[in-house]
């Protein structure tokens, strides 16, 4: 592994990745690589999550291609050195920061949405010029094999490199010394990722997870609420991280919200919700077993059936959660919906705030105050307010967490910052010497209140370049005098 490692250290130190030119030519290369085999690619993703190859593709490959296409028309622009605002002392240099590649980044991918979730961080590592290693999700392993065999096709093979394997060859992996990694997963491998990366200190984006809780106010569209609830929550058979883990909601609402759901569920998914093609299955046996775990004790309003030797898990709907219960102290990732009631938003902001800040906060209301009040009162990593899942669509919006829910952000150009390093320049020359003499021992008064009137006062520029002037002149009228004498 280390040797793998060093390999590629080596080929991005041959500066190959730095010019603009070959950052897209590779991401030109990625682009037809999802074109050009996108049967194999929706193949490999409908295995693993017995995902009908429309929603492989609306799920997974049209965020790809999206993002690559925006990063295409956008990275001249993203590349190019920012100038900078400059004091009185230096309004003749050159200040500007200029985006350069942090080095060899290891990105790892995660199982529920194996494509999208390791393709589209390395579209943001390739854009800002580094060299990368990825690590798919094994428990994917299907997508995980197309994508060993193709990424080598199509991309430069000394530059990225795919590393397959368990929890023994991702521990090795981690030994090593990165530039930069980025993991998607659980909070628990997020805490073994962050103390691998501490011990030679390598920042880290960790994109996580945790309880997202949905509040719904009794002014709103109860219907067109329910309808997009259902949508999100039983999305990938509630295998999202975003997805909304549970419903904040005055008691009198309770049994409202479970007949609009059910209904809502057997319009996108019929009578038998075991035969849509639109409803997938839990990834493994494991997770499956958890899950059912989490419905012991509960009282179970709607759906709960289930299917070991199909890994099936019916929507489900569980009401009057206890908060202190099981299905209420993890994160749950799966088609189970518990509904906590609570008297009011207060009690509701009052929840949230009692645990962790979760990935997303969703809240359903048309109260334009108690939206506002409720944002302001909570933290999260973000928001969607009478929706779910969408702001994840936005390459504009960073997407990440907060506090336990994760750390740092990509998409867009937040991909982009995210794997450079914005580093300043101020270039100067050897002339002007006159000038430095302010900063210079000895030191005295006078310096000291010339200091304090070029760093420290702000002028509009018209005003500036007067004053400027007039401190040449100074200096001028200074040196004439000296040469005099």
């Amino acid at each position: 592994m280390e040797h793998e490692v060093q390999r590629v250290r080596n080929a991005f130190l041959s500066g190959r990745t730095r010019p603009l030119r070959f950052r897209l030519q590779q991401l030109e290369a990625l682009r037809r690589m999802v074109q050009e085999r996108e049967k194999d690619i929706l193949g490999a993703i409908a295995s693993d999550l017995c995902k009908s190859e429309l929603n492989a593709y609306s799920h997974e490959v049209v965020t790809v291609l999206g993002e690559i296409d925006l990063v295409l028309e956008k990275l001249p622009e993203w590349v190019t050195a920012e100038p900078v605002k400059k004091n009185l002392l230096t309004m003749l240099d050159e200040a500007y920061i200029q985006p350069e590649p942090l080095g060899v980044a290891l990105i790892i991918g995660a199982w529920n949405y194996p494509f999208v979730l390791t393709i589209q961080p390395l579209i943001g590592a390739i854009a800002a010029g580094n060299a990368v290693i990825i690590k798919p999700s094994e428990l994917s392993e299907n997508t995980a094999k197309i994508l060993t065999k193709l990424l080598p096709q199509y991309l430069d093979q000394d530059l990225y490199v795919i590393v397959n394997g368990g929890v023994e060859e991702t521990t090795e992996l981690l030994k090593q010394r990165f530039d930069h990694i980025l993991y998607t997963g659980s909070a628990t491998v997020g805490k073994i990722v962050m103390a691998a990366a501490a011990k030679h200190l390598t920042p880290v984006t960790l994109e996580l997870g945790g309880k997202s809780p949905c509040y719904i106010d009794k002014d709103c569209d109860l219907d067109i609420a329910c309808r997009r609830i259902t949508w999100g929550k039983y999305l990938n058979c509630g295998q999202t991280c975003i997805a909304p883990d549970y419903v904040l909601c005055e008691p009198s609402l309770q049994n409202q919200i479970v007949q609009k759901i059910k209904e809502t569920v057997k319009e996108f998914y019929g009578e038998n919700v075991k035969e849509s093609p639109d409803y997938e299955r839990i990834i493994n046996l494991r997770h499956f077993k958890r899950l059912l775990s989490l419905l012991e004790g509960q009282k179970i309003a709607f759906g709960g059936e289930t299917d070991e030797a199909t890994r099936y898990i019916a929507p489900t709907v569980l009401t009057d959660v206890d908060p202190e219960t099981k299905v209420m102290q993890e994160e749950i990732f799966g088609p189970i919906l518990p509904i906590v009631p609570v008297k009011n938003a207060d009690e509701a902001i009052k929840f949230i705030n009692e645990h962790e800040k979760p990935l997303v906060i969703y809240l359903f209301s048309h109260n334009n105050k108690l939206i506002k009040q409720m944002l302001d009162s909570t933290s999260s990593g973000g928001v969607t307010v009478n929706d779910v899942i969408m702001h994840f669509t936005l390459s504009s919006l960073p997407f990440g967490g907060v506090g336990s829910s994760g750390m740092g952000a990509y998409h867009g150009k937040h991909s982009f910052n995210t794997f450079s390093h914005q580093r300043p320049y101020l270039l100067r020359n050897l002339k002007r010497e006159g000038v430095n003499k302010l900063r210079y021992p000895p030191n005295s008064q006078s310096k000291v209140d010339w200091a304090k009137f070029f760093l420290l006062k702000r002028f509009n520029k018209g005003k500036l370049w007067l004053l400027f002037l007039a401190f040449l002149g100074i200096v001028a009228a200074v040196f004439v005098k000296a040469e005099y004498y």
